[in-house]
C-alpha cells in the first residue's frame, strides 16, 4: 500500500491532547539523531512533513502524523544524548513512558529506529526490555544503512539482529532504501 496523504495533526507536550484513538498508532523510537523524523519524512515521500536538524534533540514534542485518513504515524523525541537542559530532559522521559508505557492507548507498533552504523547501544537495550515489560509490539528499523561499509554490511546488520533478539529492517532516510518494506511491515 502506498502512502497517498499525509498531514501534520498536532504536536504537544501534554499526552492529554494527543488525537483520540480512534485510528491505529505507529510510534517512532530511538536515540536523538538517529534518524526518525528523516524516516517519516522518507515514508511519507515529503522532505518537510516532520522537522529534522542535525542536532541531537530537536524533537521535543508529540508529533502525530494522519496518514491516508486511517492511521497515524507518530515521532516521539528521541532518548539519550540531546544538548538539553536537564529538567527539559525528565519532562520529556515522563512525557514518553506515559505514551508507550502507562497510558491505555493501543499503540499499533513501536519502530524502534537503531543507527545501523553504530548498532544498539545500552540505552537502545534498556528501552528495548522497558517496551518487551510493557508489551509494546516492536519492530527494529536499522537506519542509516548507507553508512556501513560494503564489507560489513552483513555482520553488522546480523549484529543489530544479535543484540536486539529480533529481525531489523535495513533502511536509509538519505537514499531512500528500505520505504516499502517499511510500510509493509506497518500495514501487516
Amino acid at each position: 500500500m502506498l502512502i497517498q496523504s499525509s498531514e501534520f495533526v498536532i504536536s504537544n507536550n501534554d499526552y492529554f491532547k494527543c488525537p483520540k484513538p480512534e485510528f491505529p498508532e505507529f510510534a517512532f523510537i530511538g536515540r536523538s539523531n538517529v534518524g526518525k523524523s528523516s524516516l517519516i519524512n522518507m515514508l511519507c515521500g515529503r522532505s518537510n512533513l516532520a522537522k529534522i536538524s542535525t542536532s541531537p534533540g530537536k524533537t521535543r514534542l508529540i508529533n502525530h502524523f494522519i496518514i491516508n485518513n486511517s492511521w497515524y504515524l507518530v515521532d516521539l523525541p528521541g532518548y539519550g544524548f540531546a544538548k538539553i537542559p536537564l529538567r527539559e530532559r525528565e519532562r520529556i522521559e515522563k512525557m514518553m513512558n506515559w505514551y508507550l508505557i502507562d497510558s491505555n492507548l493501543e499503540l499499533k507498533k513501536v519502530l524502534m529506529v537503531v543507527d545501523a552504523n553504530v548498532g544498539p547501544t545500552k540505552i537502545d537495550l534498556q528501552v528495548l526490555e522497558s517496551l518487551q515489560a510493557a508489551n509494546q509490539n516492536i519492530v527494529v528499523l536499522a537506519n542509516k544503512i548507507d553508512k556501513v561499509k560494503r564489507g560489513k554490511y552483513k555482520m553488522q546488520l546480523q549484529h543489530i539482529q544479535d543484540e536486539m533478539g529480533r529481525a531489523a529492517i535495513p533502511c536509509s532516510a538519505r537514499i531512500n532504501v528500505g520505504i516499502n518494506e517499511v510500510v509493509n511491515e506497518i500495514l501487516s
